[in-house]
């Protein structure tokens, strides 16, 4: 029952952004060729299988022996069409046309074949295939015969010796892929005429500055849809008229918070007919703080976030409390810091600011990749990172040789390497809170700034040219100097003891224990006639002589680091350093004097006991006398050494905390303000193709870490450009580029239409590169749990704080970026639904396998939500009787949108048969195991309800933004 209403309201839905089985079996036709085979563990059922009974297509990840619930699955066979469908869409490719393209078949191949010997980095033989007007220039091809060609001779040899590429520099050409080029020899090597030859690398499209581009008018009209139109004209396509207003509030939430709007916040948006509601709303949404939350999950993926890793208390990966940095990224957001800016502190926030805790707070970024089993691992994952993330360059191509793309040497990489050397991370210590294991703030400084950097031949750490250590310096593409000057930091960054509040808390601590024991009564001497001190007498002596010692050696130590300006009003002692330090020498001798003393008495008083004391085990009581008295001897020694060590002079005492060097290299901060710069190429446009991507479902720039010379021009490179330069021109302010974007038409188009004019669409642009409709998308894995949590109104909003344990997620409603996230530590839901990559996530691809629905079906969090939002629901409708006014309000609180006619009457059949078949049931769960925190209603009308609820939380609608 429960599946044939879910095939009902899923009918005609997009079949690739449902969640496995409620995929319907009617709008298979056309769509599947857009699910993506997924691996198996098993060889067998790596095949898609279309389940008839409940309308699921599956492309497995794993056994279907996981699929054990019958009342999920069942019993599933092939439908008739399977083979035909699934084969032809799914495991074949496209049948290619009989005429090879140069730019779809042959350019590809020889760029992935021979670019790195004969492109622009390199010319082997003088040969270059980057271009086919190069080619044919060549004596290497004979147009028309391939037979003739020297090239196809090569790519064929059995030879290894001749073969091309070869051995060890590439795969040999396969001969499906000889056949093409000979084909396209054969046909005359055709190919675009105006097909572009890049004559240098620093030619590259992406290494020239943007620039905003040229006719754009002062008008009403949106500069985004005006750059579109020009493409759209040309190529014939026209765009979709703008989405249905609950389409649209529902999809500027999501994008912008990460939330469902409730039907409140639908209807005012709906009915308000003002001419500024859509931007007052945009501004609404933006100056939200769940605008941080939702855009800094955003950014945790790109920049890697990944918190502690580590085996009880171990540290193996990433840092303690690296959730100070994850708060950061959402106040940043929030505040609308300047993107640069954010930049500069991640990279070198300790160089730009090293006594501010906010702005340290930021060098998490670099912090998240330690690894304590190997430093190359650790500095290559740094070099790597931070290229790919700020400057969409994949320089560490080049750690064990020449980069074969793009214009990047192994000894480049190595310059890259030599800025991030020296550095290392430590914990700020934070007031009240001396235990750095249980809370401070992990930032970075550079521990060793005289550290050599040496090139790894062919990569191999165990193999170093240890003559030559390389210079840190820039790529030479980027034609820009370093410029690093050494930073002379502050005596609270050299020493961090100086921060007032760490003396004050050591003080009040020794004072705190003198004062307890000045209070308590005088322990009463066993011998009367004794003049030897008590036990309580000796140890208030000892706690005296150790708050004297703390105070001299802050005084040592403060005038040995400290300055004037440092203190303020409390002035840097004026005594010599050296008479200061005699004094905390002499201080700290006399407490250990002191302490030595009570461990003495205190093991002469064990003796005592122990002889006294009437064991009728001698053996034992001899072994304990035995015992005791060594650790007299002991003691006694201890305090012949204390006493003969305070009779020196000299000025050796122990500091009350560690310093650190007195300066930064200040590379890493020449490095952020290079990359931070308007006059670097690269930020902003990497910038703005992440927002892009995000808010339409794919970017201007495919691949988002790579603007290589592997990248070609974007398709909307006049939008890519347009989009940085408006970031730069408006301090790199992220809210503006929002604003633009989602206030252009493009953004606020329909998905789809019934149109003629869709039709004529997707013939021309089936992939919507000229951006005539929007992109249906389902909702990322975060998205898709708060929306549970949110809907029934169970969502704690409390921002920050420490990361959660990932185990809770199904019974903590907080937020989902708050819950732990590392290797080995991430909540189960959201691995399910293509969650973030600790390891790295430049762009989360989605996938379709049965677990999914499984996890929205069968988990406590989607069920326990259902039955208190049910409760809810039934309250809220106008006449809780009435079936219809409880369907209406459930699909507009859980879908966003009215309930359609056919919609409420299949809803009306389920509830009436739901309740009839629940009558007089003593079923918990109705075929099912799972548990919730909430149990089910005994009352089969509100069951009824209940399960609808849940029904419509496994909506295809409820995880799809359209």
């Amino acid at each position: 029952m429960f599946r044939t209403l879910m095939r009902k309201l899923n009918a005609g839905k997009t079949l690739v952004k449902a969640p496995g089985w409620i995929a319907p079996l009617k709008p298979i036709k056309g769509t599947i060729s857009t699910v993506k085979a997924c691996s198996s563990r098993s060889p067998t059922l790596a095949r898609p299988r279309l389940y008839r009974q409940t309308g699921m297509l599956v492309v497995p990840s794993c056994p279907l022996t996981y699929l054990s619930s019958p009342r999920i699955i069942m019993r599933a066979y092939w439908h008739a069409l399977a083979p035909a469908l699934i084969g032809t869409l799914l495991i074949s490719p496209v049948p290619a046309s009989a005429d090879v393209d140069y730019q779809r078949d042959i350019k590809p191949l020889l760029h992935e074949k021979c670019s790195a010997c004969h492109g622009a980095l390199k010319q082997e033989a003088e040969l270059r295939f980057d271009a086919a007007a190069l080619i044919r220039d060549s004596q290497a091809v004979v147009s028309g015969q391939a037979e003739k060609s020297d090239l196809i001779e090569r790519v064929s040899s059995a030879d290894p010796d001749l073969r091309m590429p070869p051995e060890g520099e590439g795969e040999k050409l396969t001969d499906e892929q000889i056949q093409l080029l000979k084909q396209w020899i054969n046909e005359g090597l055709s190919a675009p005429d105006d097909e572009p030859i890049p004559s240098r690398p620093e030619d590259h499209w992406a290494y020239q500055l943007p620039q905003s581009p040229a006719g754009l008018e002062a008008s009403s009209v949106n500069p985004i849809d005006q750059l579109i139109l020009r493409t759209q004209q040309q190529a014939g396509v026209k765009p979709l008229g703008p989405a249905s207003k609950h389409n649209l509030v529902r999809r500027l939430y999501f994008d912008l918070i990460g939330l469902p709007p409730t039907p409140q916040q639908v209807a005012a948006f709906v009915n308000n007919d003002s001419a500024d509601a859509y931007q007052s709303l945009v501004n609404e949404l933006l100056n939200s703080p769940r605008h941080g939350e939702r855009w800094a999950r955003h950014w945790m993926d790109v920049w890697r976030y990944s918190d502690w890793s580590g085996y009880k208390n171990q540290l193996r990966g990433s840092q303690r409390h690296i959730w100070h940095w994850r708060d950061w990224i959402i106040e940043s957001i929030n505040e609308d810091k300047a993107y640069n800016r954010m930049v500069v502190e991640m990279i070198a926030g300790d160089e730009l600011a090293p006594q501010d805790p906010q702005v340290l707070r930021a060098t998490g970024f670099l912090a998240r990749n330690y690894h304590n089993s190997n430093r190359n691992i650790w500095l290559d994952a740094t070099v790597e990172h931070t290229s790919k993330a700020f400057l969409a360059t994949t320089i560490n191509c080049a750690r064990c040789h020449d980069h074969k793309y793009d214009p990047l040497t192994q000894h480049e990489y190595y310059a890259m390497r030599a800025i991030f050397e020296p550095h290392h991370v430590r914990t700020f210590r934070l007031p009240g809170q001396p235990n750095l294991n249980a809370a401070g703030i992990p930032r970075v400084y550079d521990s060793q700034p005289d550290a050599k950097t040496f090139l790894y031949i062919a990569g191999n750490e165990k193999h170093y040219d240890k003559e030559s250590p390389v210079t840190a310096a820039l790529p030479a593409v980027f034609q820009s100097e370093l410029n690093s000057v050494p930073v002379s930091l502050p005596a609270q960054a050299i020493f961090p003891a100086l921060k007032p509040y760490v003396e004050a808390e050591a003080i009040k601590q020794a004072q705190d224990k003198l004062t307890k024991l000045e209070q308590q009564p005088p322990q009463a001497a066993k011998d009367s006639q004794s003049d030897e001190p008590s036990i309580v007498e000796l140890k208030r002596e000892e706690a005296r002589q150790e708050l004297l010692s703390l105070q001299a050696r802050w005084a040592a130590d403060k005038a040995l680091y400290g300055d004037k300006a440092l203190y303020g009003v409390q002035q840097a002692p004026s005594t010599a350093p050296n008479e200061l330090a005699q004094s905390a020498a002499a201080a700290e001798r006399r407490y250990r004097v002191a302490k030595a003393k009570r461990e003495l008495a205190e093991k002469q008083q064990q003796l005592a006991s122990v002889t006294t004391n009437d064991n009728e085990d001698e053996k034992k009581q001899e072994t304990a006398i035995k015992n005791a008295r060594k650790a007299v001897d002991n003691a006694e020694q201890q305090l012949t050494k204390a006493t003969n060590e305070a009779k020196k002079t000299d000025a050796k005492y122990s500091s009350v905390g560690k310093a650190y060097p007195k300066q930064s290299t200040g590379r890493r901060l020449a490095l952020a303000n290079w990359i931070a710069s308007e006059e670097n190429p690269l930020t902003a446009r990497v910038a703005v193709n992440h927002l892009w991507r995000w808010h339409f479902g794919q970017a201007l720039v495919e691949n988002t870490f790579d603007f290589g010379l592997r990248s070609p021009p974007p398709q909307q490179q006049h939008v890519l450009d347009f989009l940085a330069t408006e970031l730069t021109a408006h301090n790199w302010s992220m809210k503006h580029v929002h604003r633009l974007i989602v206030t252009s038409d493009a953004y606020q188009r329909a998905s789809s239409s019934a149109e003629s004019v869709a039709e004529s669409n997707r013939q021309l642009d089936p992939e919507n590169k000229f951006y005539w409709r929007a992109n249906v998308r389902r909702l990322e894995a975060e998205a898709i749990r708060d929306s549970v949590l949110h809907i029934a109104g169970s969502l704690d909003t409390t921002t920050g704080g420490p990361d959660l344990d990932h185990s809770q997620g199904q019974t903590k409603p907080r937020r989902s970026l708050y819950f732990r996230h590392a290797y080995e530590k991430q909540m189960t839901m959201l691995v399910l639904f293509d969650g973030a990559g600790p390891n790295e996530c430049y762009r989360r691809s989605n996938s379709i396998v049965p677990q999914q629905a499984l996890s929205l079906a069968n988990s406590n969090l989607a069920w326990s939500q259902a039955r208190k939002l049910a409760g809810q629901l039934v309250q809220d409708a106008k006449d809780s009787e009435a079936d219809d006014s409880f369907i209406a309000l459930a699909f507009e609180t859980i879908l966003g949108r009215q309930a359609a006619s056919a919609e409420i009457t299949a809803c009306q059949e389920f509830l009436s048969d739901q309740t009839e078949l629940l009558k007089g049931s003593t079923r918990t769960l109705l075929g099912g195991t799972a548990k919730a925190d909430i149990p089910a209603s005994s009352e089969p009308e509100q069951r009824a309800k209940e399960n609808l609820v849940h029904a419509l939380i496994n909506h295809n609608d409820f995880i799809t933004v359209r």
